[in-house]
Parts: C-alpha cells; sequence; structure tokens
C-alpha cells in the first residue's frame, strides 16, 4: 500500500515538472522583441529594445494540458475500440483542432479587450509589423512582431503536446498489458499446480464412470445412467476443454445444462425451478471457459432451501459482439452470501479472473432486491 501510495506521489511530482518545463519554454517561444525609436525634428530623443513575455502563457498553458489529459484518458481510449482506423484517427484530430482553436479564440478575445490598441509611435520599427500599446502615451506595455509567425510556434507547441501524449499513454498501455499478461501467467500457473495437486487419473476417472454407465443401464435405472452420463461429460470438459484460453460459447452452454441437470437431481421437483434462456445460434462465439459456472453453483448452494419453493433464472444473450449473462435466484436471510465464502471459488477470485481475461471489457453488477440475489454480466467479445 506504501509503494502503490508512493508510486502516485512520485507520477505527480512528474508531472508537475513537466509542466513547469512546458510553460518555461512557452513563455520562451513566444516572447517577443520590440524595438522602440522616437524621433522629435530628425533627432533620436530615446531609443530602445524591449524583452516582452506574451501575457496570456498561463492559459495557453491550461488548453495543452486540456489537450494531453483529454488524449491519454478519454480520446485514445475511444480510438482504440474504433473498428474504423480513419474514424478513430478523425476523432482524434477533430479533438486537437477543437483545442488549438479554442485557445486561439479565447487568446484573441483576451487581446481585443484588455489591450486597447493605439497608432503606433512615430519612427517605429519591428519586424513583420506589430500592435503597442501605451501608458500615459509613452510607457510600452505589449508588443508583438509577427502575429501569424507567433501561432505558427503555437502550432509546434500543440503538435508536441499531442505527440508527448501519444507517447505517454502508449507507454502507459505497454506496461500495464505487461503487469496483466504477467500476473495472468501466474493466475494460470497457481491453477494448474492446485490442479495438478488435486488431480487423479483421468483415464480411470472415465473408465470408472463408463462402468457406472453400464451398470446402471442393466439395471434399467435410466435417470441414473443419464445422470452418470453427464457427469463424465462435465469431466472431460473440465479436465481438456478448459485448458484452452478460450471456448465455443455453445459449449460452455451445453456445460451449464449439464450442471443444472445434475444439481437438480438434490432436490424435489418442486423444490427448485430453473429457467436457463440462451441463443439457439451462437455462431463463431468464444468465452473464457468456467466462466459463468461460479454463479450457477452459488444460486443453487445459496438460493435453495430444502422443503421451500425457490426459483433459479439464468438467461444469456447475444448482440452486436456483445455478450449478457444474468443469474436471477431466491435469496435466503439464513444462506451466507457468496462473497462470505472462505472455500470455493468466492465472488473476489471471479472478479479477478474478469480482471486478466477482460481487461476493460466487462461489466459486473451484483445486487439484492426484493428477496432476490441478482448478478449481471456483460463482456465486450471483440
Amino acid at each position: 500500500m506504501h509503494r502503490i501510495k508512493a508510486k502516485h506521489i512520485i507520477e505527480i511530482l512528474i508531472h508537475l515538472a513537466f509542466w513547469i518545463g512546458v510553460y518555461y519554454t512557452l513563455t520562451s517561444l513566444t516572447g517577443s522583441n520590440v524595438r522602440v525609436r522616437i524621433t522629435q525634428n530628425g533627432k533620436v530623443m530615446e531609443k530602445s529594445q524591449i524583452d516582452t513575455v506574451f501575457p496570456y502563457s498561463r492559459i495557453t498553458l491550461a488548453f495543452l494540458a486540456l489537450l494531453f489529459y483529454g488524449n491519454i484518458f478519454w480520446i485514445f481510449k475511444k480510438v482504440l475500440r474504433y473498428k474504423n482506423v480513419v474514424a478513430g484517427i478523425a476523432m482524434a484530430a477533430a479533438w486537437f483542432l477543437l483545442v488549438f482553436m479554442a485557445n486561439y479564440i479565447f487568446v484573441v478575445s483576451k487581446l481585443n479587450n484588455n489591450l486597447p490598441a493605439v497608432p503606433p509611435l512615430p519612427g517605429f520599427a519591428a519586424g513583420g509589423g506589430g500592435n503597442i500599446h501605451l501608458i500615459d502615451g509613452r510607457n510600452i506595455i505589449f508588443g508583438m512582431g509577427n502575429w501569424m509567425h507567433m501561432q505558427l510556434t503555437m502550432l509546434l507547441i500543440f503538435l508536441t503536446a499531442a505527440g508527448l501524449s501519444i507517447a505517454y499513454f502508449f507507454l502507459k498501455e505497454w506496461a500495464r498489458n505487461e503487469l496483466v499478461r504477467n500476473q495472468l501467467e501466474a493466475y494460470q500457473l497457481n491453477t494448474e499446480i492446485k490442479f495438478l495437486k488435486s488431480q487423479i487419473n483421468p483415464h480411470f476417472l472415465f473408465n470408472t464412470l463408463n462402468n457406472l454407465f453400464s451398470m446402471a443401464q442393466e439395471k434399467g435405472n435410466d435417470e441414473l445412467a443419464d445422470g452418470i452420463s453427464k457427469l463424465s461429460g462435465m469431466m472431460r470438459y473440465m479436465i481438456y476443454d478448459s485448458n484452452a484460453d478460450g471456448v465455443p460459447l455453445n459449449k460452455e452452454i451445453a456445460y451449464l445444462e449439464d450442471c443444472i441437470t445434475l444439481n437438480k437431481l438434490r432436490y424435489a421437483d418442486d423444490e427448485v425451478k430453473v429457467i436457463f434462456d440462451y441463443p439457439a445460434q451462437t455462431g463463431n462465439a468464444v468465452v473464457a471457459p468456467m466462466l459463468f459456472i461460479p454463479f450457477v453453483e452459488n444460486a443453487f448452494k445459496h438460493g435453495v432451501s430444502i422443503g421451500q419453493t425457490s426459483g433459479i433464472d439464468i438467461a444469456i444473450t447475444l448482440s452486436d459482439h456483445k455478450l449478457s449473462f444474468s443469474c436471477i435466484n431466491t435469496k435466503y436471510g439464513a444462506i451466507k452470501k457468496m462473497e462470505d465464502e472462505k472455500s470455493g471459488i468466492g465472488l473476489e477470485n471471479v472478479k479477478r479472473r474478469l480482471d486478466l481475461l477482460y481487461p476493460d471489457k466487462h461489466n459486473l453488477q451484483i445486487s439484492e432486491d426484493g428477496g432476490e440475489f441478482i448478478v449481471k454480466l456483460e463482456l465486450d467479445l471483440v
């Protein structure tokens, strides 16, 4: 915790130092050199050279900060989600032009309102023309050479800020992706180690299940045989298919159906009613394996009470490369919530897995309303 806080403080200090440097550079580049010569009857009465500083550098600095942080916290994140590269680039360019023109218009209006122009001094020579403003007819308070040259300098400064924001954003994204990748590898390695510790020979397991299936059929117990067959299919899916990074959505749905069927065997028909809605066609949709099962198991474990009528409503929908999953079950006050678990797959583990597998591409909402426990999960499958 202390390291994280120190990291944020250092990052803030670096940003402050950066903007101090930008302000110094801005005042240096936008300053002007004014030469003044006053003559009377052909004689030079006063001659001077004055270095002036652009009076609205702080305003321009604010617009530069708006461009920089608007890019890294808003524009670039939206651009990365655009499928059309040209549209994304156009959006970033439009944002740049908007900020640059806003700065130009604001500064020009300030100059026009606050610095009334007066005729130039007799004999004033300024390269490229300019404006001179006086107090009591003598003292120069602001002077500027070629206005167009200054705007080209401003454009260069804004382009530099935009370029730095691009570099900063993608360096941060690269560092974040590397961290997530390392965490995911560590998580998968830890999961594999735990699985290997508890794994029994899968061939022995499947042979035993097949023998039990044959015995149940010989005894004429079709319900038991069907249950053993589904259990065998679930175990095969868990041991082999779930090792992949992604599985077809229809396989995950079939696994959920078998899980629901086996869980219902523990209860009487009138004790739990399960509704499972899902699309008939899932196309090429792929999801991380074993993603929804913790919520379904939680619904049976904490939402069904023997001797009482309970309901579980599960739904999966697909729309424009987005998947929506919901699980609503009856809530009993005497049954602990999922997040209170000390063993098994708890809510924090599910959230962690989603953060690793779907960073910035998921939205998980868990709530309670009217005696019901509600889980809603949205995934961006792109």
